[in-house]
């Protein structure tokens, strides 16, 4: 069925590219020409989009800043002119039938982007201080400022966000939104919920940061706008769009603590028609990096990783208000953990293998009406993932004791043996959505959204380590409304959405409200309402596999578990200052989310070594705290920013995470305070000097028992919570441009990250370790360098 996809993918890319080519201009003769300047240095600015707002036509300036709209449409328009570090300039033209006209603009810098486009907020594309909802934007410069490789990366520089791992020998990793888990936060690619429970495990490092344009982060409930799994959040990464030619390629080598290497080789491209109406951007990676063991005992704390990626998007305008959209990624990662690399995973004593086949697309048309008070958008999405897994191994036959024990050799052969396993996700979704823009409903401006979605998902995991293989299927039928009456100052939002998932008995209606407050340019508070669920189904850390011991510990759905509630409030002031060359932001936000029918794992009383996913007892918990986020740029100097929260996460009452522990409000894994800092110094043009750095706070950590020789193996003889230490990070780069021919640039750079070796030090050794016993920094000290060409 995938390869039916990627060609259904393929001949809708061949088919827009010849439509682009065979699509003849407007022949109007109303042109417009002119130049982007720098405003303080009157340099030309290359490479500058200039966009005839609310239609598909525009173009970039060229590498000397010059511009060249030809055949335009007659009547008034506005010309919109935007490029990453300047403020966004916006004109009203009378454009007119066989007249040339020479419009020329100066753009000033604006290192704190106040005019940010988003679509994460109330699901348009809404100026980002005018959204209802607080939408924080990672963009590439902070991705390549911090090194990051991955989506996993990346996200630990947004406020209230933390990725941490959760396994010593596949490095299993999940992100916390506002101490939530993995499974509470919507991830999205494009808008669009493909990224399933089985890719949820491993997914966050397999998506390459070079395919990334912009992540939208939104903390709080999200169900309203993007259905079950976003209680906690949403996560929306945009995928790079054509702009102009271009292309850069970059290889990057790493040394991890000295023990390891890392090379990492990456390629963009991007290719348009010589009329702009296709275009399509290409992306490709291949990570290889070894196995690191920490304490020498053999057994790898980070997993050998083996990873490529490629994929593309493109588009076709085909017509003057409407356009085609296609997007398509291919990956293939192969990670192994644990002992004995290079021999087969069951002569090993412990191997974590996983090898993961990702293949997902979609295709995206949206239509405009001449007035732009009218928007159509049709969509459709999916992802197929084949994940090959390994959790397992044993004792080598000949040192086990009285191996002349036929039954005891042949318990070691099948446990070996049955810990291979075939899982598959299949995700389908499509959807339209119908936008409104109304100048005048009962009070002021207003935009009204209106659509329906179809998500279809069929999970399979065949497992010789399970008692039931798993077999799920789901889909889920929604609908969501809403109506945003909005002006400069005052926006208030009101909308719900519909959703009757095949798990639950009801239908499941989840509202939300915001009201947005800006008495002038530098203030705005922002007051949210919203409700959510959580489908009682497996997610990503229902599908990892635990060993403790050398046994698996595997989760199983409870029979009686339901749906997960939530609802949650948040109140945030945002205030800007500028003068001539400084710029301040301050952000506050507080919040606080309740949850009914919390979903836990407890320690099966019936099955040994067996997780069981219920409904906490006592139903209830609660997550409460602030964010705080500070930014301060001086011209192309200085730029800082920084953020830290302050919260709690609490059961109503006491649960028991693994037995024989006592009880504990507290959930685990999660610090009351963790934070970030980015800060890039810019003396010169060509050169740029980036410090950052991570806070973890102090925090509860499960210790499962172990099992091995206490002379020579670290492990604990019991089951126990540990309240283990603070970490900080510390991290460098130093990057150098060195122009290459007219306008191409090779960069050097080079850097630490983790400076100060802030890592655990008191990790499980052996090979009756406990996998998840595991927490802090997710890498030791890494020394690495790298090159970059821009073409």
């Amino acid at each position: 069925m995938k390869k039916r996809y990627i060609l259904l993918l393929c001949l809708s890319t061949l088919f827009i590219w010849r439509q682009a080519k065979g699509n003849e201009p407007y022949k109007t003769d109303a042109n417009i020409f002119g130049h982007v300047l720098d405003k303080n240095t009157k340099e030309h600015l290359p490479y500058v989009t200039v966009q005839l707002k609310g239609t598909t036509l525009g173009t970039t300036t060229d590498a000397t800043g010059h511009y060249f709209l030809k055949n335009l449409p007659t009547g008034n328009f506005t010309l919109e002119v935007k490029m990453i570090g300047y403020k966004t300039i916006t004109k009203e033209v009378k454009i007119i039938a066989n007249t040339t006209q020479e419009i020329d603009f100066e753009m000033e810098e604006e290192s704190i982007p106040l005019n940010t486009v988003v679509v994460s907020a109330n699901r348009n594309e809404t100026n980002r201080m005018l959204a209802p909802s607080l939408v924080s934007v990672l963009d590439v410069k902070m991705l390549e400022a911090t090194n990051s490789k991955s989506l996993a990366q990346a996200l630990n520089f947004q406020p209230g966000l933390r990725v941490e791992d959760n396994c010593q020998n596949c490095g299993f990793s999940q992100v916390r939104i506002n101490g939530l888990e993995g499974a509470y936060s919507q991830i999205l690619i494009d808008s669009r919920p493909i990224y399933g429970a089985l890719t949820g495990v491993y997914g966050l490092e397999q998506i390459p940061s070079n395919m990334i344009d912009r992540i939208e982060v939104i903390r709080g409930g999200g169900s309203a706008l993007f259905g079950s799994s976003a209680i906690g959040g949403v996560i929306n990464v945009i995928t790079k769009e054509p702009s102009r030619n271009s292309g850069d390629i970059v290889h990057m080598f790493s040394s991890i603590n000295g023990k390891a290497a890392e090379n990492n080789t990456m390629f963009n491209a991007s290719i348009l028609t010589e009329n702009r109406k296709a275009g399509i951007m290409l992306y490709g990676q291949n990570r290889d990096r070894q196995g690191y063991d920490h304490d020498g005992d053999s057994f790898t704390e980070m997993p050998m990783l083996k990873n490529r990626s490629f994929g593309f998007r493109s588009f076709l305008k085909t017509g003057l208000y409407s356009k085609l959209s296609i997007e398509y990624h291919n990956m293939h990662e192969f990670r192994r953990g644990g002992d004995s690399l290079k021999l087969q995973p069951f002569q090993s004593k412990i191997t974590e293998q996983l090898e993961h086949y990702i293949n997902g697309g979609g295709i995206n048309y949206v239509q405009n009406s001449a007035d732009m008070k009218n928007k159509f958008n049709l969509y459709a999405s999916a992802q197929h993932t084949l994940r090959k897994s390994y959790y397992g191994g044993g004792d080598p036959v000949e040192v086990i004791p009285g191996s002349n024990q036929n039954q005891e050799v042949i318990d070691n052969l099948n446990n070996r043996l049955g810990s291979f396993g075939r899982s598959t996700e299949l995700i389908h979704h499509l959807g339209g959505q119908y936008t409104r823009s109304m100048d005048h409903l009962l009070f002021m401006p207003a935009e009204l959204t209106a659509g329906a979605e179809y998500l279809n998902n069929t999970l399979t995991d065949v497992s010789g380590y399970r008692t039931h293989d798993v077999d799920q299927k789901t889909h889920t039928a929604s609908g969501f409304l809403q109506n945003e009456w909005k002006d400069d100052r005052w926006s208030i939002l009101l909308g719900g959405r519909l959703d009757k998932h095949s798990l639950v008995k009801s239908a499941i209606f989840s509202p939300r409200a915001n009201i947005r407050y800006n008495p002038n340019g530098k203030v705005n508070f922002r007051l949210s309402y919203s409700e959510g669920f959580r489908a009682p189904q497996y997610f990503d850390e229902d599908l990892h596999v635990d060993i403790a011991g050398g046994e698996h510990i595997v989760r199983v759905l409870s029979k009686d578990l339901q749906e997960e509630r939530s609802r949650s409030v948040s109140g945030s002031i945002d205030f800007y200052h500028t003068t001539d060359n400084l710029q301040l932001n301050a952000l506050a936000e507080g919040f606080f989310t309740h949850l009914k029918n919390k979903i836990t794992a407890i320690d099966d009383p019936e099955v040994e070594g067996q997780k069981l996913v219920v409904n906490a007892k006592g139903e209830n918990a609660k997550v409460y705290g602030i964010n705080l986020e500070g930014r301060m740029a001086y011209g192309r100097l200085l730029d800082l920013q920084l953020g830290v929260t302050f919260q709690k996460s609490l059961f109503d009452q006491a649960q028991e995470p693994i037995e024989g522990v006592g009880g504990y409000r507290e959930f685990m894994r999660t610090p009351d305070t963790y934070g970030y800092f980015v800060t890039t110094w810019k003396p010169a043009t060509r050169f740029s000097a980036t410090l950052s750095g991570n806070y973890t706070g102090r925090m509860y950590v499960p210790h499962v028992k172990g099992e091995g020789d206490p002379a020579k193996d670290r492990f604990a003889s019991e089951n126990k919570i540990e309240r283990v230490n603070s970490f900080f990070e510390l991290h460098t780069k130093l990057s150098y441009d060195i122009p290459v021919l007219d306008y191409s640039t090779l960069q050097l750079n080079a850097g630490v990250q983790n400076i100060f070796n802030a890592y655990q030090k008191d990790f499980d050794t052996g090979a009756g370790r406990a996998s998840d016993y595991i927490y802090g920094p997710s890498a030791p000290r890494s020394v690495f360098a790298g090159i970059k060409l821009t073409l």
